[in-house]
Protein backbone atom coordinates (compact mmCIF):
# COMPACT_ATOMS: atom_id res chain seq x y z
CA UNK A 1 0.00 0.00 0.00
CA UNK A 2 1.14 3.36 -1.35
CA UNK A 3 2.16 6.11 0.88
CA UNK A 4 0.33 9.46 0.55
CA UNK A 5 1.26 13.13 1.27
CA UNK A 6 -2.20 14.92 1.34
CA UNK A 7 -2.89 18.95 1.18
CA UNK A 8 -2.99 20.36 4.64
CA UNK A 9 -2.01 16.72 6.10
CA UNK A 10 -0.24 17.80 9.88
CA UNK A 11 0.55 14.12 10.72
CA UNK A 12 0.93 10.73 9.67
CA UNK A 13 1.00 7.34 11.91
CA UNK A 14 1.89 3.79 10.69
CA UNK A 15 -0.11 1.33 12.49
CA UNK A 16 0.46 -2.75 12.18
CA UNK A 17 -2.28 -2.47 10.22
CA UNK A 18 -4.01 0.82 9.28
CA UNK A 19 -1.94 4.23 7.93
CA UNK A 20 -3.80 7.15 9.68
CA UNK A 21 -3.07 10.66 8.34
CA UNK A 22 -4.44 13.81 9.87
CA UNK A 23 -5.10 16.79 7.81
CA UNK A 24 -5.59 20.69 9.09
CA UNK A 25 -5.92 18.54 13.20
CA UNK A 26 -9.96 18.27 12.25
CA UNK A 27 -10.05 15.18 9.89
CA UNK A 28 -8.53 11.20 9.50
CA UNK A 29 -8.02 9.58 6.52
CA UNK A 30 -7.72 5.78 7.98
CA UNK A 31 -6.59 3.59 5.17
CA UNK A 32 -7.04 -0.23 6.35
CA UNK A 33 -4.09 -2.27 4.87
CA UNK A 34 -4.14 -5.76 3.99
CA UNK A 35 -1.65 -6.67 6.16
CA UNK A 36 -2.28 -9.16 9.23
CA UNK A 37 -1.26 -9.35 12.41
CA UNK A 38 -0.99 -11.98 15.47
CA UNK A 39 0.87 -11.66 18.57
CA UNK A 40 2.25 -8.45 17.85
CA UNK A 41 3.57 -9.14 14.53
CA UNK A 42 3.14 -8.38 11.17
CA UNK A 43 2.79 -11.27 9.28
CA UNK A 44 5.21 -11.65 6.21
CA UNK A 45 2.31 -11.48 3.23
CA UNK A 46 -0.97 -9.55 3.08
CA UNK A 47 -4.14 -10.31 2.84
CA UNK A 48 -5.66 -10.23 -0.40
CA UNK A 49 -9.52 -7.65 0.61
CA UNK A 50 -8.99 -7.98 4.39
CA UNK A 51 -8.54 -4.15 4.57
CA UNK A 52 -12.25 -3.62 2.50
CA UNK A 53 -13.59 -6.27 4.18
CA UNK A 54 -12.86 -4.25 8.04
CA UNK A 55 -13.48 -1.43 6.53
CA UNK A 56 -16.80 -2.09 5.23
CA UNK A 57 -18.24 -3.98 8.01
CA UNK A 58 -17.22 -1.17 10.05
CA UNK A 59 -18.56 1.24 8.33
CA UNK A 60 -22.01 -0.75 8.52
CA UNK A 61 -22.06 -1.24 12.08
CA UNK A 62 -21.14 2.88 12.39
CA UNK A 63 -24.32 3.23 10.61
CA UNK A 64 -26.38 0.85 12.36
CA UNK A 65 -25.77 2.67 15.97
CA UNK A 66 -25.84 6.11 14.55
CA UNK A 67 -28.78 6.57 16.79
CA UNK A 68 -27.37 5.28 19.95
CA UNK A 69 -24.28 7.37 19.83
CA UNK A 70 -22.60 10.16 17.34
CA UNK A 71 -19.48 8.73 15.81
CA UNK A 72 -16.48 9.96 14.10
CA UNK A 73 -16.97 8.70 10.59
CA UNK A 74 -17.87 10.95 7.29
CA UNK A 75 -16.98 9.32 4.20
CA UNK A 76 -16.11 5.77 2.83
CA UNK A 77 -14.72 7.03 -0.17
CA UNK A 78 -13.21 3.90 -1.07
CA UNK A 79 -12.91 -0.11 -0.37
CA UNK A 80 -10.26 0.37 2.34
CA UNK A 81 -10.39 4.26 3.45
CA UNK A 82 -12.45 6.05 5.94
CA UNK A 83 -12.56 9.62 6.24
CA UNK A 84 -14.04 11.06 10.02
CA UNK A 85 -13.42 13.67 12.40
CA UNK A 86 -10.71 13.54 14.75
CA UNK A 87 -11.61 13.38 17.88
CA UNK A 88 -9.83 13.49 21.88
CA UNK A 89 -9.74 10.01 22.36
CA UNK A 90 -10.51 8.79 26.26
CA UNK A 91 -6.84 6.79 27.33
CA UNK A 92 -9.62 3.72 28.08
CA UNK A 93 -10.69 0.60 25.68
CA UNK A 94 -14.39 0.04 26.85
CA UNK A 95 -14.29 -3.57 26.47
CA UNK A 96 -17.75 -5.53 27.28
CA UNK A 97 -18.23 -8.77 28.19
CA UNK A 98 -21.71 -10.70 27.88
CA UNK A 99 -20.43 -14.46 28.69
CA UNK A 100 -17.35 -15.96 30.60
CA UNK A 101 -14.59 -16.09 27.85
CA UNK A 102 -10.58 -15.33 27.38
CA UNK A 103 -9.61 -12.75 29.42
CA UNK A 104 -12.45 -13.14 32.07
CA UNK A 105 -12.40 -17.06 32.27
CA UNK A 106 -8.73 -17.11 33.00
CA UNK A 107 -9.33 -14.38 35.68
CA UNK A 108 -12.22 -16.79 36.80
CA UNK A 109 -10.63 -19.80 36.62
CA UNK A 110 -7.64 -18.55 39.07
CA UNK A 111 -10.03 -17.79 41.58
CA UNK A 112 -11.09 -14.12 41.36
CA UNK A 113 -14.43 -13.18 41.08
CA UNK A 114 -14.27 -9.49 40.60
CA UNK A 115 -12.43 -8.31 37.54
CA UNK A 116 -12.12 -4.27 36.46
CA UNK A 117 -14.87 -4.09 39.87
CA UNK A 118 -17.50 -5.97 37.96
CA UNK A 119 -18.57 -9.19 40.08
CA UNK A 120 -18.82 -12.54 38.72
CA UNK A 121 -20.81 -15.07 40.13
CA UNK A 122 -19.71 -18.38 41.20
CA UNK A 123 -20.62 -21.49 39.59
CA UNK A 124 -20.05 -20.33 35.94
CA UNK A 125 -18.35 -22.28 33.95
CA UNK A 126 -16.64 -21.25 30.78
CA UNK A 127 -18.60 -19.24 27.93
CA UNK A 128 -21.96 -18.97 30.08
CA UNK A 129 -23.47 -15.87 30.13
CA UNK A 130 -23.24 -13.64 32.69
CA UNK A 131 -26.84 -12.54 34.49
CA UNK A 132 -25.99 -9.27 32.30
CA UNK A 133 -23.10 -7.80 30.48
CA UNK A 134 -20.12 -6.57 32.16
CA UNK A 135 -17.88 -3.49 31.97
CA UNK A 136 -14.32 -4.86 31.73
CA UNK A 137 -12.30 -1.49 30.79
CA UNK A 138 -8.31 -1.23 29.96
CA UNK A 139 -6.13 1.65 29.71
CA UNK A 140 -3.19 1.57 27.81
CA UNK A 141 -0.07 1.47 29.96
CA UNK A 142 3.17 4.08 29.12
CA UNK A 143 4.43 0.94 27.66
CA UNK A 144 1.76 0.11 25.45
CA UNK A 145 0.42 -3.01 27.06
CA UNK A 146 -3.47 -2.81 28.00
CA UNK A 147 -4.17 -2.89 31.59
CA UNK A 148 -7.18 -3.70 33.78
CA UNK A 149 -8.33 -0.90 35.64
CA UNK A 150 -11.45 -0.15 37.68
CA UNK A 151 -14.30 2.58 37.20
CA UNK A 152 -13.56 4.36 39.96
CA UNK A 153 -9.59 4.30 39.30
CA UNK A 154 -10.31 5.66 35.67
CA UNK A 155 -11.89 8.79 37.60
CA UNK A 156 -9.48 9.12 40.04
CA UNK A 157 -6.58 9.33 37.70
CA UNK A 158 -8.30 11.82 35.77
CA UNK A 159 -9.09 9.42 32.53
CA UNK A 160 -12.80 10.27 32.79
CA UNK A 161 -15.31 12.36 34.69
CA UNK A 162 -17.91 10.47 37.26
CA UNK A 163 -20.51 11.83 34.43
CA UNK A 164 -18.40 10.89 31.56
CA UNK A 165 -17.92 7.42 33.15
CA UNK A 166 -21.47 7.29 33.41
CA UNK A 167 -22.39 8.29 29.79
CA UNK A 168 -19.36 6.14 28.28
CA UNK A 169 -20.95 3.01 30.25
CA UNK A 170 -23.98 3.89 28.79
CA UNK A 171 -23.56 3.95 25.30
CA UNK A 172 -21.43 0.78 26.08
CA UNK A 173 -24.04 -1.37 27.26
CA UNK A 174 -26.47 0.01 24.67
CA UNK A 175 -23.99 -0.38 21.59
CA UNK A 176 -23.24 -3.55 22.69
CA UNK A 177 -27.32 -4.49 23.19
CA UNK A 178 -27.30 -3.40 19.57
CA UNK A 179 -24.25 -5.41 18.47
CA UNK A 180 -26.00 -8.65 19.81
CA UNK A 181 -29.37 -7.78 18.09
CA UNK A 182 -27.62 -7.58 14.28
CA UNK A 183 -25.62 -10.34 15.40
CA UNK A 184 -28.78 -12.50 16.37
CA UNK A 185 -30.57 -11.98 13.44
CA UNK A 186 -27.59 -13.62 11.91
CA UNK A 187 -27.66 -16.91 13.88
CA UNK A 188 -24.64 -15.58 16.35
CA UNK A 189 -23.76 -14.16 19.34
CA UNK A 190 -21.71 -11.20 19.79
CA UNK A 191 -19.86 -12.48 22.75
CA UNK A 192 -17.63 -9.56 23.80
CA UNK A 193 -16.31 -6.63 22.09
CA UNK A 194 -14.22 -3.10 22.45
CA UNK A 195 -14.95 0.35 21.91
CA UNK A 196 -13.32 3.35 21.66
CA UNK A 197 -14.38 7.12 22.66
CA UNK A 198 -13.55 10.57 22.49
CA UNK A 199 -14.68 14.07 22.81
CA UNK A 200 -15.58 16.70 20.39
CA UNK A 201 -16.66 19.91 20.96
CA UNK A 202 -17.65 18.81 24.53
CA UNK A 203 -19.58 16.14 22.95
CA UNK A 204 -18.44 12.14 23.42
CA UNK A 205 -18.23 10.37 20.25
CA UNK A 206 -17.49 6.94 19.05
CA UNK A 207 -14.36 6.62 17.01
CA UNK A 208 -12.29 3.58 15.46
CA UNK A 209 -14.06 0.08 14.51
CA UNK A 210 -16.71 -1.63 15.86
CA UNK A 211 -18.46 -4.99 16.17
CA UNK A 212 -15.44 -6.41 13.67
CA UNK A 213 -14.25 -9.82 14.05
CA UNK A 214 -11.46 -8.38 14.83
CA UNK A 215 -12.08 -6.11 17.34
CA UNK A 216 -15.10 -8.97 18.59
CA UNK A 217 -15.41 -12.52 19.37
CA UNK A 218 -18.37 -14.03 17.87
CA UNK A 219 -20.24 -18.02 18.53
CA UNK A 220 -22.12 -19.68 16.19
CA UNK A 221 -25.79 -19.33 18.46
CA UNK A 222 -27.07 -22.81 16.42
CA UNK A 223 -25.60 -25.39 18.60
CA UNK A 224 -24.39 -23.07 21.50
CA UNK A 225 -26.42 -24.24 24.32
CA UNK A 226 -25.49 -28.21 23.15
CA UNK A 227 -21.53 -27.56 22.92
CA UNK A 228 -22.28 -25.79 26.90
CA UNK A 229 -24.07 -28.54 27.91
CA UNK A 230 -21.35 -31.41 26.76
CA UNK A 231 -18.66 -29.03 28.39
CA UNK A 232 -17.42 -28.79 24.05
CA UNK A 233 -15.54 -25.93 22.67
CA UNK A 234 -17.67 -23.29 21.10
CA UNK A 235 -17.58 -22.43 17.42
CA UNK A 236 -16.28 -19.01 16.97
CA UNK A 237 -16.32 -16.46 14.02
CA UNK A 238 -12.95 -14.55 14.43
CA UNK A 239 -9.31 -14.67 13.15
CA UNK A 240 -8.37 -17.16 15.77
CA UNK A 241 -7.99 -19.89 13.01
CA UNK A 242 -4.77 -17.88 11.92
CA UNK A 243 -3.23 -17.94 15.63
CA UNK A 244 -4.25 -21.70 15.94
CA UNK A 245 -1.92 -21.94 12.55
CA UNK A 246 0.64 -20.06 13.91
CA UNK A 247 0.72 -22.13 17.14
CA UNK A 248 0.76 -25.11 14.90
CA UNK A 249 3.78 -23.96 13.01
CA UNK A 250 5.52 -23.24 16.63
CA UNK A 251 5.13 -19.39 16.79
CA UNK A 252 3.83 -17.49 19.43
CA UNK A 253 5.78 -13.96 18.73
CA UNK A 254 8.35 -15.02 21.08
CA UNK A 255 11.90 -14.57 20.71
CA UNK A 256 14.17 -17.02 18.72
CA UNK A 257 10.78 -17.75 16.99
CA UNK A 258 10.76 -17.16 13.14
CA UNK A 259 7.62 -16.76 11.53
CA UNK A 260 6.30 -19.72 9.16
CA UNK A 261 6.11 -19.18 5.63
CA UNK A 262 3.09 -18.39 4.07
CA UNK A 263 1.96 -20.78 0.72
CA UNK A 264 -0.35 -18.72 -1.99
CA UNK A 265 -2.81 -21.54 -1.00
CA UNK A 266 -2.81 -20.52 2.87
CA UNK A 267 -2.95 -16.77 1.86
CA UNK A 268 -5.54 -17.63 -0.44
CA UNK A 269 -7.25 -19.57 2.50
CA UNK A 270 -7.24 -16.78 4.75
CA UNK A 271 -8.80 -14.40 2.46
CA UNK A 272 -11.65 -16.77 1.48
CA UNK A 273 -12.29 -16.93 5.39
CA UNK A 274 -12.29 -12.71 5.53
CA UNK A 275 -14.67 -12.46 3.14
CA UNK A 276 -17.13 -15.46 5.24
CA UNK A 277 -16.77 -13.29 7.97
CA UNK A 278 -17.78 -10.52 5.98
CA UNK A 279 -20.80 -11.82 4.70
CA UNK A 280 -21.63 -13.83 8.04
CA UNK A 281 -21.26 -10.62 10.10
CA UNK A 282 -23.60 -8.32 7.97
CA UNK A 283 -25.86 -10.72 6.07
CA UNK A 284 -24.88 -9.24 2.09
CA UNK A 285 -22.84 -10.96 -0.49
CA UNK A 286 -19.17 -9.24 -0.36
CA UNK A 287 -18.41 -7.27 -3.84
CA UNK A 288 -14.61 -7.32 -3.94
CA UNK A 289 -13.12 -4.18 -5.55
CA UNK A 290 -9.59 -3.62 -6.22
CA UNK A 291 -8.50 0.17 -6.85
CA UNK A 292 -5.47 1.74 -8.18
CA UNK A 293 -3.09 3.87 -5.59
CA UNK A 294 -3.89 7.01 -8.08
CA UNK A 295 -7.74 5.92 -8.24
CA UNK A 296 -7.48 5.46 -4.59
CA UNK A 297 -5.80 9.11 -3.71
CA UNK A 298 -7.82 10.85 -6.23
CA UNK A 299 -10.85 9.85 -4.70
CA UNK A 300 -9.91 11.02 -0.81
CA UNK A 301 -8.70 14.09 -2.41
CA UNK A 302 -12.56 14.26 -3.76
CA UNK A 303 -14.05 14.33 0.24
CA UNK A 304 -10.76 16.31 1.35
CA UNK A 305 -11.23 18.93 -1.16
CA UNK A 306 -14.80 19.21 0.40
CA UNK A 307 -14.29 20.10 3.51
CA UNK A 308 -12.98 22.89 5.27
Amino acid sequence: MASFNFPRQTAFYKGKVRDVYTIADKYLVMLASDRISAFDVILPRPIPFKGQVLTQIAAHMLKATADICPNWLMSVPAPNVSIGKKCDPFKIEMVVRGNLTGHAWRTYASGKRVLCGAAMPDGMKENDYFPSPIITPSTKAAEGHDEDIAPADIVAQGLATAEEWDQLSDYTLRLFARGKEIAARQGLILVDTKYEFGKLGGQIVLMDEIHTPDSSRYFYADGFEERQQKGERQKQLSKEFVREWLIENNFMGKEGQTVPAMSDEWVGTISKRYIELYEKVIGQPFVAEQLSDLETEQRILDVLNALN
